[in-house]
């Protein structure tokens, strides 16, 4: 075999390799469920709580008819689930599947959703009332509303918000007059408890632009948004986040953000993005927070 032959076979076999690790990659992304634990300790809480987490599945389904996400999250035994929006895409044909999976995790656990973009433009096309739909299976949807939660004799006021947490006047800083309407008012009465404080808040540049987590007083905020960075690069993390852009410095994880903890999860799914999520499997988080 010459020379040029044996060039042109060991080329082919990489491209071999490499097309088929792209595609492996690609499927686990989608597919196969990690669990991501964090723990979290305050003099606040006098017994542990343990939170779930969930974002962004974007209709996909994790076994059939979401069986294996249902298990898992069960196998945590939750004392709440928190779902921090983008279940259904923008181009949904009906929430279905998010319903669905809702109902099930209703029949053990006490859930509560917030919005995120694209169940926004799911709503406004009109196909039907995701919040009512979401309701009519007993979730809580929580939109520029906060609720104080009795867990493990521990009172939690748990608020849901899409808007950001800052002025859009090209500073953003914290501005009354310029950020959205009711916004300022709804977060001052959030703000406004000794007890412990959970923000659902789907994008995370709500609080990380501007002076938002410098003034507001809030323990933890949870937030979906960034895929993880969508592509995850070794030793470099991940690729693009939403209003961070090109490598973002918060693309998944537990961050100390001022006056805030930030938890942000890599989500469960994507939709029709330009690029497919890669080498970044969908995520359940499992939050213990503890005075311990």
């Amino acid at each position: 075999m010459s020379k040029k032959v044996k060039t042109g076979v060991f080329t082919i076999i990489l491209t071999i390799i490499i097309c088929s690790t792209c595609v492996y990659e690609v499927h686990i992304s989608y597919n196969k469920l990690t669990t991501t634990n964090y723990s979290i300790k305050t003099n606040q809480i006098n017994n542990s709580v343990n939170l779930v987490i969930i974002s962004d599945l974007h209709d996909n389904q994790i076994g059939e008819n979401n069986k294996d996400l249902i298990n898992k999250i069960n196998e945590l035994t939750p004392d709440i689930i928190l779902v921090v929006g983008d279940v259904v895409s923008s181009d949904s044909k009906d929430s279905k599947i998010v319903t669905s999976l809702m109902k099930q995790l209703c029949k053990e656990n006490q859930v509560f959703y917030s919005l995120g973009n694209t169940d926004i433009d799911y709503i406004k096309s009109g196909r039907s009332n995701l919040i009512k739909d979401l309701e009519n299976v007993g979730v809580t949807v929580l939109d520029n509303e906060y609720e104080d939660v009795k867990i493990n004799s521990n009172i939690i006021r748990i608020g849901g918000m899409y808007a950001y947490a800052f002025g859009l006047n090209g500073n953003n800083d914290v501005n009354k007059d310029t950020m959205e309407d009711g916004v300022y008012d709804f977060l001052c009465k959030f703000q406004d408890t000794d007890n412990y404080k959970i923000m659902m808040a789907h994008r995370p540049d709500s609080f990380i632009f501007g002076n938002a987590s410098k003034v507001w007083n809030i323990d933890l905020v949870v937030s979906g948004h960034t895929h993880g960075g969508q592509v995850v690069l070794p030793f470099v993390g991940g690729l693009y986040g939403g209003d961070q852009g090109w490598f973002p410095k918060y693309d998944k994880g537990l961050f100390d953000l001022n006056k805030i903890k930030l938890l942000i999860t890599s989500g469960l799914g994507s939709g029709n993005q330009k690029l497919p999520r890669f080498n970044n499997p969908p995520e359940v988080v499992n939050l213990k927070i503890s005075n311990e």
